[in-house]
Order: C-alpha cells, then structure tokens, then sequence
C-alpha cells in the first residue's frame, strides 16, 4: 500500500515496491555505525518517524516495542529513524526501553529521508514513512500516512506474512 506523499522540488521520488532500496549508513543510539546492506540476507523494517518524545511516535515506536516477536519471526530488523541526534535517541531509547536501533538522520539533516522521498524540508523532519526491504535488498511494501495519523501494525504483518522468514 502506497499513500501520496507531497514531494519537496528537488526531493528524491519514494522508492517503490520491486525497486532497489537507497542503501545508507547512519549512527544508532550509541553511536556505532549502522548500513542498511550490511542486513543483506535477512528482511528490515525501517520506520521514519518525526522526533523522538512526540506523543504519536512513541506509540507507534512502543507498539513496535511490545510486538517485537511479529518482526523477529519475520527475520526482519527494525531500524527506526528520525532527524533527532544520536544523543537524543539514546535517551529516547532508554525512557522507553526499545531494543531495536534508532538511529539519526541528524547530519546532514534528513539526508536519508530524503533519498526515500519522506523529508518535509518545510517542517525540518522526517514524514511517517515505512519501508520493508527484503533480504535481497528490494522494496516490498511502502506507506506513507499523512502527518498526525499513525501506522497500523496489522499492515505491517500482513506485509511481513508475505516475506517469509523463519
């Protein structure tokens, strides 16, 4: 399921379902690198977010939290991402005690989001954008919902049913 995203001028299209994912390299909550093909082999769920502490984040980032076991049964990694700094995430991270990555788009601001179309350069955050990439590195599902609606899980395990996974 794809939703219309207004694009910035200038900013990259969503990538869309059968396409390569745009790989990156971000830092997490600790600061140690993470890139998106080095999960080659084994699904990713990455989940851009606004800011870290929002009240609609945190819900979809906790639902994340306590349904865990939907997303490792899938083999798939959760990366959340956000414009915030690795220091806010870490704090972040440890209030609400996510133990999947959170890393930051920080510098350059929304680079990431960018290439996969969800940076509002108006607003200076990233949109509710998720994409689920397949082991071999392909995009298999896309939402993005409209600023202040949150994402439903249900989608996310019907798109991860269709994966496979252990």
């Amino acid at each position: 399921m794809t939703q219309a995203v207004q694009q910035d001028a200038g900013a990259a299209p969503v990538p869309a379902v059968g396409h390569s994912a745009p790989d990156f390299e971000l830092a997490n909550q600790f600061g140690e690198p993470v890139r998106l093909s080095d999960f080659r082999g084994r699904n990713v769920v990455i989940v851009f977010y606004p800011f870290a502490f929002s009240g609609i984040c945190t819900g979809e980032l906790c639902e994340i939290r306590d349904n865990l076991a939907l997303f490792e049964n899938a083999d798939a990694a959760v990366l959340a991402v956000s414009v915030d700094s690795k220091f806010a995430q870490r704090a972040y991270a440890e209030k609400e005690g996510y133990g999947f990555d959170l890393l930051a788009d920080f510098w350059p601001h929304g680079a990431v989001a960018s290439a996969y179309g969800v940076f509002d350069a108006e607003s200076g955050m990233a949109l509710r954008g998720t994409f689920i990439i397949d082991a071999d590195g392909m995009v298999r599902y896309v939402v993005v919902n409209p600023r202040g609606q949150a994402r439903d899980l249900a989608e996310y395990r019907t798109a991860l049913a269709g994966l496979g996974g252990n």
